[in-house]
């Protein structure tokens, strides 16, 4: 019923926040772990954009996590963050290598060419505040990407291929220390990838006990409860559904 995005996780520890800087915009996202996405899964999905989340692994590290999918060729807007970054270059022809100069903590990126994904934010020659977490750093970027911003220790912070809709960055604009995050998801999302803002999360819960119902019908449902915040929401929300017939 909602346009879906997809945010697929490398196991970074701000996944969570990448999916509620999404839903802060009005827009139905799904995190799903990296192994589990083939291209069986993105044809049921059907994304309208996908997210590549970071993670603390190295591209060039035998048996580091990669796209289990031909996820450049399906035609879908793609915005990698950090690891994802650097692991859309590796897949398709740029490099990456490991650095001694590890970047952590507040960062200043210079806007090197005016783009689509900062449109009326960011500007050609000045410097914003952003949030770095990295070792490796890409040393060349892939054919037809074009440099949109720089730091001192990152000369790819920044990079976008406006035909193919596909934009990575170095640092982390889930987080609250980028300022202007939240700012760029949204220009990527909406004015890039085209999504609707037409889902909150009090129309989730309406959908999903209207679902509950239906499924339901007359039968009794045992739901577990362990203590924890999951099973005691899918408890709570069960029973508003439903009512008597739960049994927890």
């Amino acid at each position: 019923m909602h346009q879906h995005v997809l945010i697929i996780d490398f196991g970074s520890q701000v996944t969570q926040l990448i999916a509620r800087r999404v839903r802060e915009l009005n827009i139905y996202c799904e995190i799903h772990p990296y192994h589990k996405v083939d291209d069986d899964f993105i044809t049921s999905f059907n994304p309208k954009a996908v997210i590549l989340s970071g993670g603390p692994s190295s591209v060039s590290d035998d048996f580091s996590p990669s796209l289990q999918c031909d996820l450049f060729n399906k035609q879908i807007p793609v915005f990698g963050i950090c690891y994802g970054q650097q692991l859309m270059c590796e897949l398709l022809g740029g490099k990456v290598e490991s650095s001694n100069e590890r970047e952590f903590g507040r960062s200043f990126i210079t806007i090197e060419k005016q783009s689509p994904i900062c449109e009326g934010f960011w500007s050609k020659g000045d410097n914003y505040q952003v949030w770095m977490s990295h070792g490796d750093r890409v040393v060349s970027i892939p054919d037809g990407f074009e440099v949109i911003a720089s730091s001192d220790n990152a000369p790819f912070a920044m990079i976008g291929h406006h035909d193919k809709k596909c934009y990575g960055v170095q640092f982390h604009p889930e987080v609250t220390h980028t300022p202007d995050g939240k700012q760029l998801i949204r220009h990527f999302l909406v004015d890039i990838a085209g999504c609707a803002c037409d889902w909150d999360m009090g129309t989730f819960l309406d959908e999903e006990i209207e679902r509950v119902r239906e499924k339901v019908k007359d039968k009794t449902v045992i739901c577990g409860i362990s203590g924890g915040v999951d099973s005691s929401v899918v408890a709570a929300l069960l029973h508003k559904a439903i009512d008597q017939q739960l049994k927890c």
